[in-house]
Parts: C-alpha cells; structure tokens; sequence
C-alpha cells in the first residue's frame, strides 16, 4: 500500500505559519487584504470562493469581494482593476478564470492590467516570467503548482537528481509545475497530447505529476513501483459513491484502486493538492502585505 500524501498535514502546518504571520503584521497596524473579483455565477467560482475566503478568516486575512455581472464590459472590469490597484489596503488579487465567453479575446490584456505585486496567483506576463527564471520577486507562481512543491517539501521528498515527469502542459500547472521542478534540482519530462509513448515516459519517472485533467488517464500502465505520484487534476466521477452513499463524486485522473497498490506514495483525490491550493494563497496575500 502507498504512503497518502495529505493535504490536510500539509496545510494545517502551512495554517500555523500564517496565523503566526498576520498576527505580526496586524501588529503593525496591517490587515493582510485579498480582493476577489468574480464575473458571473460558475458554480466551480462560487464553490472555490467559499473555500477561499473560510481559509482566509481561519489564518486571519481580510477579503474584499467584488461581484460583477456575467455580461460585464472590458470597460468597467478594467475600471474594478484599477480601484483596485490604487487601493493600498488590498494587497492581493484573485480574479476567476476563464473570463466570461465574450471577453475571451481580452483576457491577456485584463489579466496584464493588475499590478504585478498583487498578482497573488499568476495571471500577469511578468508573474510568469518570474517562474520561468526562479525569480520570487516577479509576482508569484500559480497557486496548484506551488501546492505541489508544498506537498514535496512537507513530506521529505528530495527532487535532486530524480528523474521527474509531468502530464499536462498548461500554463496553469503543467509548465509552471515543471520550471519549479528544475528548481529543484530534477530532471524534467513533460508529456503532453502528442507524446507518442506517455506510458512508457511516466513509467521512467521517481516523480510524477499528472496534470491532464481526464479522468481515469493515469492506470496501472503508468506506474511501477517506488514512485511518488501527485495527482492534481480535478475531474468529476459519474460512478463513483460519494460521502452520502449515493453516485457521483470528484476525482484525480489516477485510476486510484489500480495505482495506489503499486506506487511508494500518491496524494489522494479529494484531499491532496486541492487543500493546499487556497493555503498558497493565503501565503502569497501574507507575503504581499509584507513586501508593501
């Protein structure tokens, strides 16, 4: 049987830091501040949020909603941004994505429009950069990809050397996830929908991070034994029971009940990486105040 990597470990020490943390810059007379700008009522957005701003009253972050319609204008969400900007009190910034439909073609220039130094979880050019030369004060990294990082560290898992691959090359977590795993002193593969042999690459990997976001894409063929296994992804389950016995529930891409028996460690789905995510980014906020 694998090790469970849980996010709840994870988060409850990265929780105490916090704590720890804003009672020192409430001491100065700062309230770490996040701004959450949403567009619209995506189920996923409000479920999200929920989870974010229990997390921030917990570690003792302040949020500031901003609630626009789902047809807002270009216009008045870039005028929400520069309130925003020029706000001291707000040090930091999550604004839901995607976008509504008919700002799609925006989203960079929307995205672009937030101060660097509030972009708490990578949507401006500069914040990527920033992760793409191993750079902390270029913004910050996306929140899922750090969380993984986190989980890493916490559980003692030494990336020097190892041979690591990830699934998925999204700017969200697929690419991001492999620049941090360089920085890590890992050597890096990333298998994407084109890669003719991803079986047989993940099967290589001492790290595997599975990013793709299709359900049931990681089985048995994937893994061998003495791996440590990060599923990130997060997929809904048609059959599977849930906690009130009835059908229909989240999950990874691992087929979990084939991989867990073979591999040395893996993070469940729920309960994994999906915790840390939103402790990220309460850290991101702190650190933010503490720059300003």
């Amino acid at each position: 049987m694998a090790k469970l990597l849980l996010g709840k470990e994870v988060t409850d020490a990265l929780n105490a830091k916090l704590m720890a943390r804003t009672a020192a810059l409430k001491e100065k007379g700062v309230v770490p501040t996040l701004a959450i700008v949403r567009c619209g009522e995506n189920p996923s957005d409000l479920s999200y949020e929920k989870g974010a701003t229990k997390r921030a009253e917990l570690v003792g972050v302040a949020v500031k909603q901003y609630i626009l319609p789902g047809d807002v204008t270009k216009e008045a969400l870039l005028a929400t941004i520069d309130e925003i900007n020029a706000d001291k009190a707000i040090h930091g910034v999550l604004m839901f994505r995607p976008l509504p439909k008919h700002l799609k073609g925006d989203q960079n220039e929307i995205c672009n429009r937030l101060d660097p130094k509030k972009d708490v979880d990578c949507m401006t050019d500069l914040s990527n950069a920033g992760v793409f030369e191993g750079r902390s004060d270029l913004g910050y990294a996306p929140c899922t990809p750090e969380a993984c990082m986190e989980i890493l560290d916490y559980y003692g898992i030494d990336c020097k050397g190892k041979s690591a691959v990830v699934i998925g090359r999204s700017l969200v977590v697929g690419k991001p996830a492999a620049m941090m795993l360089m920085g890590k002193n890992a050597t890096v593969t990333v298998c994407h929908t084109k890669t003719v042999n991803t079986a047989e690459v993940a099967r290589g990997a001492d790290i595997l991070i599975s990013s793709a976001g299709v359900l049931g894409s990681l089985t048995k063929d994937y893994v061998r034994p003495g791996q440590v296994v990060i599923d990130v992804s997060i997929n809904w389950d048609p059959e599977k029971v849930n906690s009130k016995g009835g059908k229909g529930a989240i999950a990874g891409d691992a087929v979990f009940h084939e991989v867990e028996p073979i591999v040395a460690a893996i993070t469940p789905v729920p309960g994994g990486v999906g915790s840390v995510t939103t402790s990220v980014l309460m850290k991101h906020v702190v650190e933010a105040a503490e720059r300003a």
